[in-house]
C-alpha cells in the first residue's frame, strides 16, 4: 500500500515507528499538500460572497491550481520514500573488494543525487505556491484568513524541511558542480521563503 493511501492515524503511527520511511521528506510533501488544501478552502469560502464578487473568477483559478499542486505533493509523499529506499539499498551493497567498494560508492552517490533532486522539487514546488497563498489570504474571505495563514506556515515548513534534506544529502556527495548548484538554490529559496512568511505574519497582525 502506498503511503498516501494510509489513514492519517496509520501514517502518523508509521512515521513514529522508527522505520526509515516515511520521514522528514515525505512529511514535507504532506505539509505542502496541507498548504494547498487550506488555500483551496479559503478560495471556496470566498466564492459566492457578494462582497468578493470581483475576485470570484480568480478564486476559481486558484482552486484549480491548488488541486493540481495537491496531487503533485501527495504523489511525492511516496516518491520521496521510493528514492530514499534506493539510498538505503545502495548502502547494503558489498564492499569486500576494491571493485565492490568503487561500485558501492558510485551507487550511493547516484542514489543521493536522485534523493536530493526529489527534495529540491518538493521545496521549489512548495515555494511556487507561496505567492498564491498570500494572494488568497489578502483577497479572500477575511473570516478564513487565519486558515490560509496556517496553510502558509505549513508551506513554509514544507520548503524549509525539504531544503534541509537537500543540504544533508549533498554534504556527502563528491561532485562540486552539483553541490554548488543545489546549495545556491537552497540559499535563495530559503531566504525568500522566510521573507514571505515574515511579511505576511506582519500583514495579518495589521489587517485583521
Amino acid at each position: 500500500m502506498k503511503l498516501q493511501d494510509l489513514t492519517i492515524k496509520e501514517f502518523l503511527e508509521k512515521t513514529a515507528s522508527g522505520a526509515a520511511v516515511p520521514g522528514g521528506g515525505s512529511s514535507s510533501a504532506l505539509n505542502a499538500a496541507v498548504a494547498a488544501s487550506l488555500t483551496s478552502m479559503v478560495a471556496n469560502l470566498t466564492i459566492g460572497r457578494k462582497s468578493h464578487a470581483g475576485v470570484e473568477g480568480r478564486m476559481k483559478e486558484i482552486i484549480r491550481e491548488m488541486e493540481e499542486k495537491r496531487t503533485f505533493f501527495v504523489n511525492y509523499i511516496d516518491r520521496d520514500a521510493e528514492t530514499y529506499s534506493k539510498v538505503m539499498e545502495a548502502y547494503t551493497l558489498p564492499k569486500e573488494t576494491d571493485k565492490e567498494e568503487t561500485i558501492r560508492t558510485e551507487q550511493i552517490k547516484e542514489a543521493m543525487k536522485k534523493a536530493s533532486l526529489v527534495q529540491m522539487e518538493i521545496a521549489e514546488h512548495a515555494f511556487s505556491i507561496m505567492d498564491t497563498i498570500i494572494e488568497t489570504v489578502q483577497k479572500g474571505n477575511r473570516n478564513a484568513a487565519t486558515d490560509g495563514m496556517v496553510g502558509l506556515m505549513a508551506c513554509r515548513g514544507a520548503v524549509m524541511g525539504a531544503l534541509l534534506n537537500v543540504r544533508i544529502n549533498i554534504s556527502t556527495i563528491r561532485d562540486s558542480a552539483f553541490v554548488s548548484s543545489l546549495t545556491e538554490k537552497c540559499d535563495r529559496v530559503e531566504r525568500d521563503t522566510i521573507a514571505r512568511e515574515r511579511s505576511m505574519i506582519d500583514w495579518v497582525k495589521s489587517n485583521l
